[in-house]
């Protein structure tokens, strides 16, 4: 990797994925080998990272993963020639408002990596330069080395550009103009999916092609520029410690055969969680619990992630012979893991605007949506009777991030805020299974993953 750098933003709503997916675009049409990240937890705008790369983006987390763990992470992919870091909120907006602790800057920080600043300049004049300069301000690492202003017309970017470099000593790369008709829209869970957007190919393919003519190319290549001895000292050290953290794959006869449900409605994955199976021995194997009539045969686990499976009610639920295969395998005991969509899926039903669509009924309970965010944000789970987790861990960390909640949502569990004063009681948890609404991050605590691959062993050792 020669270079590499974070999209951050003054705040929400800027337009970070439209840019960083933009110059994904012009990037990999140059012929550049590329890796994506995101900051934080979200799921889905990685989901737009490949759909314009077509290989995967990983989440980078530190309230999951410790500084360490996180340079691992982003310093052992090989053959890639630049890295772009979607940043999250605005650059400094992390856990507390007292500190930078989990915010786009702290992950810039941890890996050393320079920051675009992404300013909407759409309503503002000469205050642009306050706005900027308050950024720079706080910025004791001084890794905002550019801008990209965003909504502002060719014409008046002429002009305030200059000023802003003169005035404040910092690169301005370019802008993108005010595009009505290039729009990605939110709901309540954060951006529509890309399967949802009509012309999105098109649209990425006029974002880039507005990037190209609007943003200096050969400027972000300068800021971007990493120290190449320092850099290859580097790497070589987190390759090393990344094998450490990240065990090798388990020597077996032949891989744990996991059915993953993957379509439309369970598509909440982290790309590390999947990973981190695959090394312990999985064999991950996608259905489609809209599509498909059943589940794969001779499985030895099942998952069923987060989506949104309350937009698709109605075909989840008319799908019978999917939801009798699901109910057949768990009630013989196939172990398995739900989260959020998935542990809704797993419901007596879920109500959708007054009317109830009944599920697969493994949970005596139903779901609905509420008025606002429920249980939101970081959270650690404990084990009451320690089923996946030893009893000398301490726990394994998640978030949750859902309108919807259960009338059962278990209590084999204790949920604690980062804080340490809100608790409460979470999860159906046996032998066999863990179902909750918090999706979980595995390397957080890896005794989880490789106990739920030690059940698959043992449930294909009885059964098979």
């Amino acid at each position: 990797m020669k270079n590499a750098f974070m999209i951050a933003a003054t705040g929400s709503g800027c337009g970070k994925t439209t840019i960083t997916c933009a110059l994904l675009k012009v990037l990999k049409d140059s012929g550049q080998v590329i890796s994506a990240y995101k900051c934080g937890p979200d799921y889905i705008d990685p989901m737009f990272h490949k759909k314009v790369l077509g290989i995967p983006s990983q989440n980078l987390d530190l309230f999951f993963s410790d500084k360490q763990e996180i340079r691992d992470i982003f310093y052992h992919r090989e053959n890639t020639d630049i890295s772009v870091v979607e940043g999250v909120m605005g650059v400094y907006d992390g856990i507390s408002v007292d500190c930078n602790e989990g915010s786009s800057y702290d992950l810039a920080c941890a890996l050393d990596i320079p920051i675009v600043l992404v300013v909407n300049a759409r309503g503002m004049g000469r205050s642009l330069l306050a706005v900027i300069k308050g950024f720079q301000a706080m910025d004791e690492k001084h890794l905002i080395k550019a801008v990209i202003l965003n909504q502002i017309s060719p014409m008046y970017y002429k002009s305030i550009s200059s000023q802003i470099e003169n005035t404040l000593g910092i690169t301005v790369l370019g802008y993108f103009p005010k595009c009505e008709d290039i729009k990605l829209e939110s709901r309540y869970l954060g951006l529509m999916l890309p399967f949802e957007i009509d012309k999105l190919e098109s649209d990425i393919q006029k974002a880039g092609d507005i990037i190209s003519n609007s943003v200096d190319m050969e400027k972000l290549f300068t800021v971007s520029a990493l120290d190449c001895r320092a850099l290859a000292k580097q790497e070589m050290a987190q390759t090393a410690t990344y094998q450490i953290n990240f065990p090798i794959k388990k020597q077996c006869e032949k891989p744990f055969r996991i059915g993953i449900a993957r379509d439309e409605a369970f598509c909440f994955y982290y790309e590390e969680n999947l990973r981190t199976l695959e090394n312990l021995g999985a064999e991950l194997i996608a259905f489609s619990p809209l599509r498909d009539s059943k589940i794969p045969d001779n499985l030895d686990g099942l998952i069923l992630g987060g989506g949104y499976p309350e937009l698709f009610a109605e075909q989840l639920s008319s799908n019978k012979e999917m939801l009798i295969s699901i109910q057949n395998a768990l009630q013989r005991g196939v172990p398995s893991l739900a989260e959020c969509g998935g542990f809704m899926y797993l419901h007596k039903g879920i109500k959708v605007e007054d009317k109830l669509y009944p599920m697969v009924g493994m949970i005596d309970g139903i779901c609905e949506k509420k008025e606002r965010l429920v249980r939101f944000g970081y959270l650690s789970i404990k084990e009451k009777n320690n089923s996946f987790i030893p009893c000398n861990t301490i726990g394994i960390k998640g978030h949750e991030f859902h309108h919807y909640d259960s009338t059962n949502n278990g209590c084999d569990a204790i949920a604690v805020k980062p804080d340490n004063i809100r608790t409460w009681e979470a999860a159906h948890i046996s032998d066999t299974h863990w179902w909750g609404f918090a999706h979980l991050y595995y390397p957080s605590n890896m005794e989880f993953a490789v106990s739920f691959m030690d059940k698959c062993r043992r449930w294909r050792e009885r059964h098979r």
